[in-house]
């Protein structure tokens, strides 16, 4: 398997009721995912509430999740922003022992044209001295990065090995799969939509599902590889319902109400970002509780 294939996880960052950052918290989560099939974690990216930790912070989390998966699975590290010379800062400035790759987010904001993203990505490419995964989520970043930027970086600069896709255009995805070079991944950034991608040739998820089931979610990303696909597609939609209220309230706020269900951390958010509602943190807890129940007496 390539280093990149298969089920990632976004990682939360856990915090205590005050606000600070529960590393109790953080080595059960690290361990659970890890435990739980998972072929590489990934640090510091959106799911994490980087945005809200300080650079103190960032340090402090991203060492201890490597001391804990002390070489288990490979790492990739979230280094991006809308200023292409802090994240070259960042890059140089950044502790690599121990990280595989980094996830590079598209500038957002600033929305830049397609040549401003490519020379963004190029000078990122020269100056990282490990593999580079695009993550391209519009939605988040109102800034698309076309299939022909993407492919042009694939083909430009060996050492962008890859793209987190989260635009939700399969038809889009399909143009990078097509046209992409050997050894490329094509890696989801939606859990609802890991199974048609991987059908449609990609390598797997950067999943925000996998915090709170990943040995569940890494078998269905696992089997889908594999084309054993009616098994897959079993795992899909007895998840289905999970993931959408996932997302309904916003993420990481949907995973952590899940992961507080199953004991593994507080329900804590930093603002701007709010837990979810009473209404979905019932629907959360109730689907868990079924799916147990549904687990133990099989």
């Amino acid at each position: 398997m390539k280093k990149f294939e298969g089920m990632g996880v976004a990682m939360v960052t856990p915090f205590k009721a005050d606000g600070s950052v529960d590393f109790k918290s953080l080595e059960k989560i690290t361990n659970h995912i890890i435990e739980g099939g998972c072929n590489y974690l990934v640090v510091m990216g959106t799911t994490s509430e980087a945005v809200t930790l300080n650079t103190q912070e960032k340090n402090a989390v991203t060492s201890y999740i490597k001391e804990i998966n002390n070489g288990r699975i490979p790492v990739v590290l979230g280094i991006g922003g809308n200023s292409t010379q802090q994240v070259i800062d960042n890059i140089r400035e950044a502790d690599f022992e121990g990280i595989d790759g980094i996830l590079s987010v598209a500038p957002y904001y600033n929305k830049p044209g397609q040549k401003g993203i490519m020379l963004h990505f190029k000078e990122i490419a020269m100056a990282c001295p490990v593999p580079i995964i695009l993550y391209n989520v519009p939605g988040r970043t109102s800034c698309n990065i076309s299939s022909d930027t993407c492919l042009e970086l694939a083909w430009s600069f060996n050492n962008i090995v890859g793209v987190k896709e989260a635009s939700g255009d399969l038809e889009q995805v399909m143009e990078i799969i097509a046209g992409k070079p050997e050894g490329f991944d094509v890696i989801s950034g939606d859990d609802l939509l890991t199974l048609p991608l991987i059908a449609l040739g990609g390598a797997g998820v950067i999943s925000v599902m996998g915090n709170a089931f990943p040995a569940e979610w890494s078998e269905m990303v696992s089997l889908a590889l594999k084309s054993k696909n009616k098994k897959a597609r079993e795992i899909h939609y007895k998840y289905k319902e999970l993931i959408k209220l996932l997302f309904i309230d916003g993420n990481p706020a949907g995973v952590k109400s899940a992961l507080n269900s199953l004991g593994m951390c507080n329900n804590s958010l930093r603002l701007p970002l709010t837990g979810v509602s009473r209404s979905t943190s019932n629907s959360i807890n109730t689907i868990i509780e079924k799916l147990r129940l549904k687990d133990t007496v099989v």
